[in-house]
């Protein structure tokens, strides 16, 4: 994944050789029938990791690490769900954007092409799940967690009103692990 989203970008990919080049189309291109999710990926949940506090950037440090390496496969990307000193309001009660676990990454307005982009994002963070501390990926209808031990992607159960930004069709929604207190 990290190879098909620099290649999108124009830039210098690791060597993918012995990788079988239909595989690697498929990714860059998507199955047939859209963009939709094609990797399955298992998690796990880490449970010596320590929770961290709010940094003035209103991320965790874990999550400042998920968009520094974000950052540098994707390149700068419209962010949301965070601000500095945290926020405390827009989101559902149990949200993770309130600690600073959680980033919105936006693909506006809803198109085939943003779809497309926005599956390569969601692929590429639980392809890298466990290097970064994942626990959630939402995307269009989908949501992928660490804690389903067979790594599938599920229908997203949509709070109401259903519209486009509640079922994550113009943003991926990711949160990192909260770990435990030390």
């Amino acid at each position: 994944m990290t190879a098909v989203a620099l290649s999108a970008r124009g830039e210098r990919a690791p060597n993918t050789a012995d990788i079988d080049p239909a595989v690697m189309q498929r990714l860059a291109e998507g199955p047939p029938e859209g963009p939709v999710p094609s990797l399955r990926c298992q998690g796990t949940t880490a449970p010596d990791l320590p929770e961290q506090e709010l940094t003035p950037t209103g991320l965790t440090p874990r999550t400042q690490q998920l968009r520094d390496e974000m950052t540098a496969v994707f390149g700068d990307q419209p962010l949301g769900g965070f601000a500095p000193g945290g926020v405390s309001q827009g989101h559902g009660a149990e949200s993770t954007h309130y600690s600073g676990r959680g980033v919105d990454v936006f693909f506006r307005p809803i198109t085939e092409e943003n779809r497309r982009d926005g599956w390569v994002l969601a692929q590429w963070l639980i392809a890298h799940a466990d290097d970064l501390d994942i626990q959630y990926v939402i995307f269009d209808d989908k949501i992928w967690s660490a804690h389903n031990s067979r790594g599938h992607w599920q229908t997203y159960d949509v709070p109401a009103p259903a519209n486009d930004i509640l079922r994550h069709r113009d943003h991926v929604h990711v949160d990192v692990l909260r770990g435990e207190p030390q």
